[in-house]
C-alpha cells in the first residue's frame, strides 16, 4: 500500500513539473536567409510592446542590416566567454538566463555546436535546461538540420550538415512556424546581398541556392511542420477512439549503411505515429568482439547513440537465431511494425535464406505484425 501511495506521488509530481516547464515556439525555414531570426525579433518586439518580460538569450544577424536594426530595444542578456585552444569565444550564458528567469527568451540558431567546456554540447540541450527551468523560449532552425531527414537533405544539396538536431525538440515543440519564400523570393533576397556578403553570392547562387535544390528543401520544410501538426492532432485524440497503438520495431545489423537508414526512418514513422520504437541488433557468433572488424564495431557504437538520440530503447542480444530472436523481441514488446534494411545479397545468399525469410514472414503473419523493408 506504501509502494502505491509513492508510486502516486511521483505522478503527481511529474505532472506538477510539466505544468511548470516552459514553452517552446520553433521557427523553422528551409535555408538560410528566409527571415527566422528577423521574425523572431519581430515578435519579441511586439511582446516587450504588450508589457511581456522578453529577452534576448543568444541571436546571430549575419551582419544583415535589417536584422541587426531589430536588436535595438530588445534587452540582451551578455553572452559568456570561453577560452578555448588559446582564443576568446563567446557561448550563450545559460545560468544567468535562469537566474534572470525573464518570462521568454530569444534563442537563436538551435542546432548549433557548443564550445567544449561548456556544460553542454549542443544548443538544444541548452534550450532543453531553459525550458525546464520554467521560462517559454522562442528558437529557430533550418530544416537541413533535423537529424532524420539529414541523409535525405545531403542528397538534395550534395553537402554534409554536422550539426543536427534530433526530432525529439521538434516534438516537444508547444508551436511550430514555418517560414516560407519562394525560390525565386529567395533567389532575390540573396542577389540584394540581403543574406551574405557580395563575395560569397555567386558561389552561394551556383551552389546551395539553386532554384531546383530551393524547391526541394522547400518541400521538405512545409511536410514537417504538416507532420508535427498532424502529430499533435492524433496524440490529443481521445484514446477511446484510437486504432491499435502503433510500435515499431527496427531490425539493424552492422553493415554501417543499412543500419543508419533503418534508424532513421524508422524514427520518421515513429513520429508520425506518436509511437513508441525499438532498435534490435542480434550478435551472432560471426559478430563477436573478437571477430567483427574495429570500423564495424566504431559503426554499431554511433549507431546505438543515434538511435538514443532520435528517442528509440536499444537492445542488444546475443544469438545465432536471428529470425526467432526478432519474432521474440517482436511479442514481448507488442511491435506492430517490423522495420528491415533491403538485403544486400547475391542470388546464392538469396537461395539460402530462403526458408529463414519464409520462417519470418509466416511468423509475423500470423501474429499481424507489419514488415517494411526500407531501401
Amino acid at each position: 500500500m506504501q509502494d502505491k501511495k509513492a508510486e502516486s506521488a511521483l505522478r503527481f509530481l511529474d505532472l506538477v513539473k510539466k505544468s511548470r516547464r516552459g514553452k517552446l515556439k520553433v521557427y523553422i525555414g528551409m535555408s538560410p536567409g528566409v527571415g527566422k531570426t528577423y521574425r523572431m525579433l519581430q515578435e519579441a518586439h511586439a511582446l516587450l510592446r504588450g508589457g511581456i518580460d522578453v529577452c534576448i538569450g543568444y541571436v546571430e544577424t549575419h551582419k544583415r542590416t535589417e536584422t541587426e536594426a531589430l536588436v535595438a530595444g530588445i534587452p540582451i542578456i551578455p553572452r559568456k566567454s570561453i577560452f578555448y585552444r588559446g582564443k576568446e569565444l563567446e557561448e550563450m550564458d545559460v545560468q544567468t538566463i535562469i537566474n534572470r528567469h525573464p518570462e521568454i527568451v530569444i534563442v537563436d540558431e538551435l542546432a548549433h555546436t557548443n564550445v567544449e567546456g561548456s556544460k553542454n554540447a549542443k544548443r538544444w540541450q541548452d534550450v532543453y535546461d531553459i525550458l525546464e527551468a520554467g521560462i517559454n523560449v522562442v528558437s529557430a532552425v533550418n530544416i537541413q538540420h533535423l537529424e532524420s531527414i539529414n541523409q535525405d537533405v545531403e542528397q538534395i544539396t550534395g553537402i554534409t550538415i554536422t550539426e543536427r538536431i534530433p526530432d525529439k525538440i521538434l516534438e516537444i515543440a508547444d508551436e511550430i512556424v514555418n517560414i516560407d519564400l519562394t525560390a525565386n523570393e529567395l533567389v532575390n533576397r540573396l542577389k540584394e546581398g540581403k543574406i551574405y556578403d557580395q563575395s560569397k553570392i555567386q558561389q552561394a547562387l551556383g551552389n546551395f541556392f539553386r532554384p531546383d535544390k530551393i524547391l526541394q528543401l522547400r518541400e521538405l520544410a512545409l511536410k514537417e511542420v504538416v507532420h508535427q501538426v498532424e502529430r499533435k492532432i492524433h496524440a490529443e485524440i481521445p484514446k477511446s477512439v484510437k486504432l491499435r497503438p502503433e510500435k515499431f520495431l527496427a531490425c539493424i545489423s552492422s553493415n554501417a549503411e543499412t543500419a543508419g537508414t533503418v534508424i532513421r526512418k524508422t524514427a520518421r514513422l515513429a513520429s508520425y505515429y506518436h509511437s513508441p520504437w525499438t532498435v534490435l541488433y542480434v550478435q551472432s557468433d560471426g559478430e563477436s568482439l573478437d571477430k567483427i572488424r574495429l570500423d564495424k564495431q566504431r559503426h554499431l557504437i554511433n549507431h546505438f547513440k543515434l538511435a538514443t538520440e532520435l528517442g528509440a530503447d536499444v537492445v542488444k542480444i546475443k544469438s545465432n537465431a536471428i529470425t526467432q530472436s526478432i519474432i521474440d523481441m517482436a511479442i514481448e514488446k507488442e511491435i506492430t511494425t517490423i522495420c528491415i534494411g533491403k538485403p544486400h545479397l547475391n542470388i546464392f545468399q538469396v537461395i539460402l535464406r530462403t526458408a529463414i525469410f519464409n520462417q519470418l514472414l509466416r511468423n509475423l503473419a500470423a501474429k499481424e505484425i507489419d514488415l517494411v523493408i526500407l531501401s
